[in-house]
């Protein structure tokens, strides 16, 4: 068939290498697009999560500490987030299908490094490769499906494309705790490298390359460095500030840092002839609006897939591959709503569906804030399901939203700067909650430990009747006193968890409402507008 004999449609806004992509392969092209980016997003992805119940077996094979170790997800993340902004100037320096292969071949390479790794130094910098790479692929993924969509089609297109993205972290932990179990914790860099392979060839088939005809854009090198530096130390810092001590000197030059490269790196954006990050962006109110909400939706969706299984594994006592496959049938779960959620965005609105996702994340979180000892699993897997179709509801949407909302010029920056906040924003939550949690456990711990005095009828019983118990199990006298004691201080310990379990729930819910303030502003429902085109070529 010719080339010719397919016509682009009128309501795609792409540039001229994509509509000959179009002219050549017919409207199949959209969902040959799709399925490519699909597998690359879900590859890097997986491997975001797939590490952490391989910490433990990590820290074993090289004698790494707690200090150390952290950074094999420190480093990880902070490059992922750092590159997610690179995206933009490297598909208009090389186009989308050299950024794209590029970004997978690292990817590959650094997941061969780990799996083969023989020291912990070589271990952290293959994950860094991996972040650099993950970074890369994930926005450019995004704004090659919203050229190949019409803009009453991006909710449906994001919503396919949403599968992917939120089946690799819902399936990181069990697939991780499955090869851990059973075969090496080396197995959970190997495993991403058959679709790592597989999607390059379907890259070089239908990922148009470059758009541009001119010179490259010179590259924002100091913007990149003062970037890396920030998020590096800003993440570096909320990691160990409870363990070196929010007020020493070492905090505090940690987040003197990374204030100092923060804001360096603001100004230099703001002067530079070619920034890392158009902050002109930020002056359209409807992708401010999305913005924050991204923000605080990677809060809750990294804070809360964080705080469930922690609280399975530390307080409950579940195993790794069962906290795991808590977590399963709720991605599965989203995986299905997206594509119907991101359908009913394109007929309804936006800004509804964002609205009545927040508030279904923010029930499912309330329900968790009444977790106890005595949950059963099942109930705790609805209630997180609950949550996940929430989501659903707002991830297509939010995505198609911000963007509709810039020019195609800035489209890539509009990607780029839509998945590093949502990354630094999961990034961000999952540390406040962890300071605030063994914040709240001390607080509860000492408030309970006052309370037990000789006056306390209901301490005093408890210890008799555990003494009782073990006498009648043979324990000998001089033993009793002390082991009931030690029974009553972990009863406690687990009391104030759970209570402090509770508190990040509801603070959750907390900061799910306070984000419906933005997500009115994000606009309603209105006719499809056609955003300003793209130039013919440079």
């Amino acid at each position: 068939m010719r080339s010719d004999n397919w016509t682009v449609p009128d309501d795609i806004i792409a540039g001229p290498k994509v509509r000959e992509l179009y002219q050549r392969i017919g409207p199949a092209y959209r969902w040959l697009v799709i399925a490519t980016v699909m597998i690359g997003s879900f590859t890097t992805l997986l491997t975001g999560t797939i590490i952490n119940v391989a910490i433990p077996s990590i820290m074993g094979a090289f004698g790494m500490g707690a200090d150390q170790v952290q950074w094999v997800s420190t480093g990880y993340l902070a490059a992922t987030t750092s590159f997610m902004l690179v995206t933009a100037w490297a598909i208009e320096a090389f186009g989308m299908q050299a950024t794209y292969i590029t970004a997978m071949v690292v990817f590959l390479l650094g997941s061969v490094l780990g799996g083969i790794a023989i020291s912990s130094e070589q271990l952290i910098l293959s994950r860094l490769i991996q972040g650099m790479a993950a970074g890369l692929v994930q926005p450019a993924a995004m704004l090659i499906i919203i050229q190949v969509f019409p803009l009453s089609r991006r909710g449906m297109a994001m919503g396919i494309f949403s599968i992917g993205v939120v089946l690799a972290p819902a399936m990181g932990p069990t697939v991780g705790g499955l090869l851990v179990d059973n075969l090496s914790w080396r197995y959970v860099f190997m495993i991403q490298l058959p679709l790592a392979l597989a999607t390059i060839p379907l890259a070089m088939l239908f990922l148009p390359t470059r758009e541009a005809t001119g010179p490259r854009t010179p590259f924002d090198w100091l913007g990149l460095i003062l970037l890396s530096l920030f998020t590096a130390a800003f993440l570096y810092g909320l990691t160990n500030g409870q363990r070196f001590g929010w007020s020493s000197d070492k905090t505090v030059l940690i987040f003197a840092l990374a204030l100092t490269s923060g804001v360096s790196f603001v100004y230099w954006e703001s002067k530079t002839a070619n920034p890392l990050m158009d902050l002109s962006i930020f002056k359209v109110p409807a992708f401010v609006a999305a913005a924050t909400v991204t923000f605080v939706l990677g809060i809750g969706l990294f804070g809360s897939t964080y705080l469930i299984p922690l609280f399975l594994q530390t307080v409950m006592g579940v195993s790794p591959t069962d906290a795991g496959l808590l977590l399963m049938p709720a991605g599965l779960a989203m995986a299905a709503m997206n594509p119907v959620s991101g359908f009913l965005s394109d007929k309804t609105s936006p800004r509804l569906m964002i609205i009545i996702g927040l508030n279904v994340f923010a029930f499912s979180s309330f329900l968790y804030s009444g977790i106890d000892l005595n949950t059963g699993f099942v109930t705790l897997i609805w209630w997180t399901i609950i949550g996940r179709v929430g989501m659903s509801c707002i991830f297509p949407s939010l995505n198609a939203a911000a963007l509709k909302a810039l020019p195609f010029s800035q489209m890539g920056q509009g990607s780029g700067v839509i998945n590093f906040l949502r990354q630094l924003g999961g990034a961000f939550g999952v540390n406040l909650l962890t300071i605030l949690l063994q914040r709240r456990i001390s607080f509860y711990s000492d408030a309970f430990i006052s309370t037990q005095t000789a006056s306390n009828l209901a301490t005093e019983d408890t210890i008799a009747s555990v003494r009782e118990t073990l006498a009648q199990g043979g324990v000998a006298a001089a033993h009793q006193t002390p082991m009931a004691m030690q029974y009553l201080a972990q009863t406690i310990h687990y009391q104030a968890s759970v209570l402090s379990y509770r508190d990040m729930f509801l603070m959750i819910v907390f900061i799910f409402f306070l984000s419906m303030i933005p997500a009115w502003f994000m606009g309603g429902k209105e006719d499809p507008q056609m955003p300003p085109g793209p130039p013919p070529g440079k």
